[in-house]
């Protein structure tokens, strides 16, 4: 799960073993938490009335052989030797591998898609495919739409699975923490003194999620590191003094031994023995925060050990513990004299984890809301030093009362234990889903080998997923019940947001339109600058021409925004801008892009606007300075496209410096603009705007010589167009925005009439409005109601 702890290495340097050992150390309390913890509950919903412990102990040691290949199997093998090598930039996750294989394949269904993205070197393919072997699996996934939907459908089914374990994990959590006190007291007072004080835990840590782990983290890593070394001491001393020939059993032979003894009740209790790799998804989804040797490091060295120890420890003591009148835990393998430090220690563990698993759950919300995947919700960053810290108060309130109330209803482990079971295999089979298409689209290894990947581990998962669907009337009901609801939110949500956009798409106004209107037909240009923001990369949208026929005046300076997400984790602030003209330079119309990774922080609406009137000034410069070397935007270019609304080409404004440029300095520069550009150096590539599957990029440098005469002509006018806009930003900004209302079709089915007129439009007037989720003033806000029919 992301925990929030930022970017805590710098891929650009080679690191010493000394910063890997540190980061190894750090991604204890961030990556580990989760995992960690599964011995609290692991035997006691394993032996949960499903199988009983006879004197023969083959059933402790068939479930302890279990426990040990799972161990090996699913988070050794299959994360730290595999999927962790399946990064995107750095970055884990679920929504890592879906970026990974929409870049390498045409398969995403994000409409708004640009040649000018695949320049971003963030997007650059890691494995470019071979231009003459082309793929039989992505010719296949391409050509048809189908396809499309069913992996958007396969990852929001990975994600809402992810969203129920960080439901379910703080209260098993906390829980089987906090059970441990049933060996202090009689069971009448630990029935009615457990739930409560679980609960008082967990409404403390959902208390207390505003503040961002920032000020506690630095606690997390020195007490899992605490409780690792806790519960592998414990082991050791529970082989010594109880059964040390316990290592017999992790032979696979006590595997078969056991389901040939238990038959079916042994199968079902493999819902119980899966909980031992639940938060093994978060080694994958923290790689950002990490290096894949700090954390394959930490997990080979230190928690494999400690986890194979403890669980070998419980195992020596059931084993010489057939008739114990307490029920079988962790706890009671616990020597007396040490369980009250043993509880504290458990507790605060078991909250580091719960604490990831919901920090990660914010995080995936954030990633979902970004893809259009998810309505729009306040996303409050807690540090602004930390990049990635967040905190989203509806979420986590929700989350609070839903946990409370799974802790109360279900009350004991076992139906816990088949909740958060069939959840977090769920995730892992999406994940060794997604791998599988990594493999063959991004690798360019052969399908056999990707299939083989799928066949070994999928076969594996499904074992244990099989076995947790057998509990779906105790408990593991829950998180299918809450996937189909958050499914069915997310689905509705994104096709909705598809349809808006085809319907803008198809409805929008032509260049001519815009250049047409004039003194002659009654318009009149107000002072002042206009932002009108649209989902269109080209074109004038439908709600600006509305916007002009009812009101006829727009902005001396016209800019259309497009803030649109990327399906790559960043996107360099150098590379984020992508500006160009709408029409002539005496129009003072432009169009600028505004690129978002999936994982990027959104500026507020201050330091955007400063930020893109800063770009739009540096654009100005330098398409001036372009057309003096005869490289202006001319009716030419209508003529190399398609579209009867071709504008200029766009130019990424950053501050990539130009090898070998030379300076110019400004005769004119008003400092109120603050554009900060001293040098045509910081003007970085251009790309031409051309339709998708043709693609051409191509570099500009400005010489101390200029061509012809004009170079005194040419200043003038850069110095009026910049004047315009430092007058135009000192009269105010307006923010122009369409206040929408979606329906369908006459004719339409049912289902669809009742997805969008009532499903969507009800979670559209109660979500965030994207004049507040933009942080629009309201004294600068214009909106313009727009009524969509899909």
């Amino acid at each position: 799960m992301d925990l929030e702890h930022g970017k805590c290495w710098d891929s650009s340097k080679k690191d010493s073993w000394k910063t890997v050992l540190v980061l190894a150390y750090q991604s204890l309390g961030v990556v580990y938490g989760d995992l960690s913890i599964s011995p609290l509950y692991v035997y006691r919903s394993t032996f949960a009335e499903d199988i009983q412990h006879s004197d023969t102990n083959e059933e402790i040691y068939g479930v302890l052989s279990f426990v040990f290949w799972t161990l090996t199997l699913v988070p050794l093998f299959k994360y730290v030797f595999v999927v962790l090598r399946a990064d995107d930039n750095g970055e884990g996750g679920t929504f890592a591998l879906y970026s990974l294989i929409c870049r390498h394949a045409k398969v995403s269904l994000l409409p708004n898609r640009q040649v000018a993205d695949e320049a971003l070197s963030t997007y650059l393919l890691e494995h470019p495919p071979e231009k003459k072997k082309h793929s039989k699996v992505k010719l296949l996934l391409e050509k048809h739409r189908a396809l499309h939907t069913a992996l958007l459908i396969l990852v929001l089914l990975g994600t809402c699975m992810v969203i129920g374990d960080g439901l379910l994990t703080p209260a098993i959590s906390v829980f089987s923490a906090v059970s441990g006190l049933e060996l202090s007291m009689t069971k009448a007072h630990h029935q009615y003194a457990v739930v409560p004080i679980t609960c008082f835990i967990l409404v403390c840590l959902f208390a207390l999620q505003h503040y961002g782990t920032h000020r506690v983290g630095f606690v997390f890593a020195p007490i899992v590191l605490a409780w690792l070394l806790c519960i592998s001491t414990l082991g050791i001393y529970n082989i010594i003094h109880w059964n040390p020939h316990v290592y017999e059993a992790l032979s696979p032979y006590y595997m078969f031994k056991f389901l040939e003894k238990t038959r079916k009740s042994g199968w079902m209790s493999l819902g119980g023995i899966l909980l031992c790799i639940t938060g093994s998804e978060a080694m994958f989804a923290d790689l950002g925060h990490f290096s894949y040797t700090a954390i394959q490091i930490a997990f080979t060295f230190l928690v494999y050990p400690a986890l194979i120890l403890a669980y070998m420890g419980q195992a020596a003591y059931l084993s010489q513990h057939h008739h114990t009148t307490k029920s079988i835990g962790f706890y009671v393998s616990v020597p007396e004299s040490v369980r009250w430090p043993v509880l504290t220690i458990a507790i605060l563990a078991s909250v580091v984890g719960s604490q990831a698993i919901i920090s990660g759950t914010f995080s995936i919300i954030n990633q979902s809301q970004s893809l259009g995947c998810f309505p729009r919700v306040k996303v409050v960053h807690t540090s602004d030093k930390i990049h990635g810290q967040i905190y989203i108060p509806e979420i986590n309130w929700i989350l609070m009362i839903l946990c409370v109330a799974v802790t109360i209803g279900f009350r004991d482990i076992k139906h816990l234990g088949n909740a958060s079971g069939l959840a977090v295999m769920t995730v892992m089979l999406v994940t060794t889903c997604l791998t599988s298409l990594v493999i063959v689209l991004c690798w360019n290894k052969s399908p056999l080998l990707a299939l083989s990947f799928l066949i070994f581990f999928g076969s594996v998962e499904l074992l244990y997923f099989s076995a947790s669907l057998t509990k779906f009337r105790e408990g593991a009901w829950l998180p299918i019940l809450l996937a189909l609801f958050l499914m069915t939110i997310m689905f509705v949500w994104h096709y909705a947001t598809i349809k808006k956009y085809e319907f803008d798409l198809h409805n929008k106004v032509s260049l001519e339109w815009l250049l047409a209107l004039g003194p002659s037909l009654g318009i009149a240009r107000v002072p002042g600058i206009g932002l009108v923001f649209t989902d269109l990369t080209s074109g004038i949208p439908a709600n600006f021409s509305r916007f002009v026929t009812n009101l006829p005046a727009f902005h001396r300076i016209l800019v259309f925004v497009c803030i649109k997400s990327v399906p790559v984790p960043f996107v360099p602030p150098a590379e984020r801008y992508l500006v160009g003209r709408v029409g002539p330079a005496t129009h003072r119309s432009y169009r600028c892009i505004v690129r978002y990774g999936y994982r990027d922080v959104h500026q507020d609406v201050d330091s955007f606007e400063s930020e893109l009137i800063k770009k739009l000034a540096d654009f100005i410069r330098y398409d001036w300075f372009r057309k003096q070397r005869g490289n202006s935007c001319s009716e030419d270019d209508a003529s190399r496209s398609n579209e009867s609304t071709s504008e200029c080409r766009l130019a990424v404004i950053g501050t990539i410096a130009f090898a070998g440029a030379t300076a110019y300095e400004e005769t004119v520069q008003p400092a109120s603009v603050s554009v900060g550009f001293q040098t045509v150096d910081s003007i970085a590539d251009v790309i031409e705007m051309e339709p998708l599957g043709e693609e051409r990029r191509v570099r500009f440098a400005i010489d101390d010589e200029f061509e012809g005469g004009s170079q005194a002509e040419t200043e003038v006018l850069l110095q009026e167009e910049l004047e315009d806009l430092l007058a135009a930003q000192q009269s105010g900004t307006a923010f122009i925005l369409g206040h929408s209302h979606v329906r369908v079709k006459q004719g339409s089915s049912l289902l669809k009439r009742l997805a969008i007129n009532y499903g969507y439009n009800f979670l559209r007037r109660n979500c965030r409005g994207a004049d507040v989720a933009l942080k629009v003033p309201p004294v600068s806000l214009l909106e313009v109601g727009m009524v969509y029919v899909v």
